[in-house]
Parts: C-alpha cells; sequence; structure tokens
C-alpha cells in the first residue's frame, strides 16, 4: 500500500496520496489535476458512485471505494444529488475504462476532470481500507501530476496541517443561499424524473429548484412568501419546510412522493423566516461536518421549531442536531459509517432494515434524555441510529432511507413523517 521510501516515486505513477502519518499510497492519477487535503474515509457500495461524489455530506471527504470496479456504468445528468461533486476525490483499484450502460453519457474520469475532481487508481483498496478500519480515518492530500512530479514533502505538510472535520461546520458551504421550491418526483426507468406531480411551484425540469420566475424569495427579501400558494394554486398538500444542511435531491423527490409539498430554505434559516412559509412539518437534512458545530447556530432554532408543536423529522446530521436540541451529545467516530449495506435494526418490533449510511459523527445514547426514545440501532457497532421524541411530534434517523439500499426497507419514514402533518383545509 505505501512505498518504504515516502520521497522516491515509482516508474509509471502519476498519482499519490499522501496521509498525515507520513504513508504515500501511489497509484495513476485521472480526472482533474492538482492537489487536495482533506479526510480519507472508505465506502462499501458496489454501485451509485455518482450519487456518493455528489452527496453533499461527503465535503472535506475524498473516498476509497472498496468495490474494485468503479466506472464501469460511466456518467450521466441524472444520477447525481447535487449540480457538482462535493467529495474531493476518489481512490480505486481498478482503472476507469470505456463505460458499458446504455443510460451513459460521458466517462467516469472525464465528469471528474470536468468537475475538477481528482481520481487515484490502482490502488490496493483491500489493504487502505483496513488501514483505516484499524487506524481510523486519517487526513491525506490526494494529488494528480501527469508528468509524475511530485513534492512530496509539500503534500506531507499539508496532510498535517489541515485540522481535521471534528469542530468544522461545513454546512454553510454547501446549503442553498436562497428559499426554494422543490418541483418534480422521484425517477423511473424509461421516463425519467416525474414532474407531473400537483406542486404549486413549477419549473426544475428533473425534479429541482424552481427558476427565478417562479413565485418564491430570498430569505433575505423583506416579504419572503407566506406559503406555497403564492401563485394563486390552492394548496392541497402539507407543506413541508425543509432545512438544508447539505441536502440530497432523492430526500426532497421522495418527500415528494409521499404526498407533501417541499419549500428548502438555507442553513442558517432563522425561526421567523421558517415559520413565515407557514410549514405543516419540518425537515431537517443530512449534511457533512462536525454537527456541534452547525449546532451553534442549528439548535436555537430547532428548539424553537420543536415548541411550536409542529412535526419534525431529521435525517444523518439532521439526525444529531435534533438529538443535540434535546441536550443530547455527539462524538467523532474511529472510522465512521460509510456504505450501502449497513443492517439496522428498529427496536419496535425487532425488524431489520438493511440501510445505507454516511456520518462520521454519532449520537451517544447515554447522554439521551428521559423524552428521546431510541428507535433504531446499527447492528455492526451497536451504536445509535434513531430516536423519537416522547413529548414532541419529532423523529429522525442516522441513516438515509432515501438511498434504498433495501431497496424499500425504509421508504416507510417519509410515509410516516408526511402522514402525521395536518391535512390542508
Amino acid at each position: 500500500m505505501a512505498d518504504a521510501n515516502p520521497m522516491t516515486v515509482p516508474d509509471g505513477a502519476t498519482g499519490v496520496l499522501v496521509l498525515s502519518t507520513g504513508e504515500c499510497v501511489w497509484g495513476r492519477g485521472f480526472g482533474a489535476e492538482g492537489a487536495a487535503v482533506g479526510e480519507v474515509c472508505f465506502h462499501t457500495a458496489m454501485t451509485g458512485y455518482q450519487e456518493i461524489m455528489t452527496d453533499p455530506s461527503f465535503a472535506g471527504q475524498m473516498i476509497t471505494f472498496t468495490f474494485p470496479h468503479i466506472g464501469n456504468v460511466g456518467a450521466n445528468a441524472d444520477d447525481v444529488e447535487a449540480n457538482d461533486p462535493h467529495a474531493l476525490g476518489m481512490i480505486v483499484r481498478e482503472d476507469v475504462t470505456e463505460p458499458s450502460n446504455f443510460r451513459s453519457t460521458e466517462r467516469l474520469d472525464a465528469w471528474m476532470a470536468k468537475h475538477g475532481r481528482i481520481g487515484l487508481s490502482g490502488v490496493d483498496t483491500r489493504a487502505l481500507t483496513r488501514r483505516i478500519r484499524n487506524g481510523g480515518a486519517p487526513n491525506g492530500v490526494i494529488a494528480h501530476a501527469p508528468d509524475g512530479v511530485f513534492d512530496v514533502a509539500k503534500l506531507l505538510e499539508m496532510a498535517r496541517a489541515w485540522p481535521g472535520l471534528e469542530g468544522m461546520d461545513l454546512a454553510l458551504g454547501v446549503s442553498t443561499e436562497m428559499h426554494y421550491g422543490w418541483d418534480g418526483g422521484v425517477w423511473k426507468l424509461g421516463a425519467g424524473y416525474d414532474t407531473s406531480s400537483p406542486l404549486p411551484f413549477r419549473g426544475g425540469a428533473g425534479g429541482g429548484a424552481v427558476q427565478p420566475t417562479d413565485p418564491v424569495t430570498s430569505l433575505d427579501s423583506p416579504t419572503p412568501n407566506p406559503s406555497p400558494e403564492g401563485d394563486g394554486l390552492k394548496k392541497t398538500r402539507p407543506h413541508v419546510v425543509a432545512v438544508d444542511y447539505g441536502s440530497k435531491r432523492n430526500i426532497f423527490r421522495n418527500l415528494v412522493a409521499a404526498g407533501a409539498d417541499v419549500s428548502v430554505v438555507p442553513a442558517q434559516a432563522s425561526f421567523e423566516d421558517i415559520m413565515a412559509l407557514a410549514p405543516d412539518g419540518i425537515f431537517l437534512s443530512n449534511g457533512p461536518g462536525d454537527p456541534a458545530a452547525t449546532g451553534e447556530y442549528a439548535v436555537p432554532v430547532i428548539q424553537q421549531l420543536l415548541d411550536t408543536g409542529k412535526p419534525l423529522f431529521g435525517i444523518c446530521l439532521g439526525h444529531q442536531l435534533l438529538a443535540l436540541a434535546v441536550g443530547a451529545s455527539t462524538t467523532k467516530m474511529f472510522q465512521g459509517h460509510r456504505g450501502a449495506n449497513h443492517p439496522v435494526q428498529r427496536l419496535s418490533d425487532g425488524a431489520v432494515e438493511i440501510t445505507s449510511m454516511n456520518h462520521g459523527f454519532a449520537v451517544e445514547r447515554a447522554t439521551l434524555p428521559a423524552t428521546a426514545r431510541e428507535t433504531h440501532v446499527s447492528l455492526f457497532d451497536g451504536s445509535n441510529a434513531g430516536i423519537e421524541l416522547t413529548d414532541r411530534s419529532a423523529f429522525s434517523v442516522q441513516y438515509h432511507p432515501e438511498a434504498s439500499p433495501g431497496p424499500q426497507d425504509s421508504l416507510y419514514l417519509f410515509e410516516k413523517f408526511v402522514s402525521s402533518l395536518k391535512a390542508p383545509a
């Protein structure tokens, strides 16, 4: 995995991963040229590499894929969770090859280059994964130079100078800056994304943000749109206001599919901003970074929202922020949970859900108050994977039900939330 002499570039190497410990992992670079510094983690999913790379929760991280054949189905415009990749780069075993899939529109390495993301192939990803599993997720620098010339000492200095994710608020860097309405449902083979949902917000081909001509405004506007009735259409579905800490698009699609209209607001939206939109319920999204850092501005707002009695639903970072809002604590995990094959037990009936996870922080079970009932537990390490408040209408899960690895084991959560919302008069 690592060269015994980290200052020596092996013949043919055009890419390198330099860990803060001084270890060097050499390989063949692809995608963008240059260098990026962050946390090195591993992901066990066999499919969905485009969704993973564009998940805002991966901001500040580079991903080691344990499945060797990454890139063999190419890339397309549908399989993304955000406009651009948020993961810094990818580390893979096999070279990216010509795609073999009818949905592909370009090669993965070309897609990576276009979006300024660095790839490293030819790596013993099993050895690197064992290194992370046994030693924890290290800081590192991924670099690509087609001429094979690297200043390894400088790269090592970069890796050691990076402060790490603990104490880092990354939500502000990936959150929307504007309030917008979400339009569009889930994807279907041969049909693409459903754009026939009865949402009053119109626009956003393929399910996305409305265009500037639609009746939505920035939260900086003195007269924010009070509800999704701003274009004169009567609201017939419950209205969910989603707080975007680094959200995945498929979450919004599943909320729509469950029967809700969705408006999205920035991570720093105030209580007054959110309530001005007349929500029937509030959704707390996933996102990157340390929940305690994001909680400095998010927790006071969530506490006010809980006091309204309106239903709340949180996923991933939203789960952690809800726990913080009721007095619990979070902690940095040794290696984190990242994959599409994580078994989670539902404590209400003992059923096991196969889930998708992506988190490096966890809620500390022992700090949960008496009013927070644990609902789900990871069967990998026993860590908390869900809570429900007994004195408020609020619940959350640590995993990603919208990723559908089961494939439908956890979709009931969206229906549970939307069905709890007061139907419009």
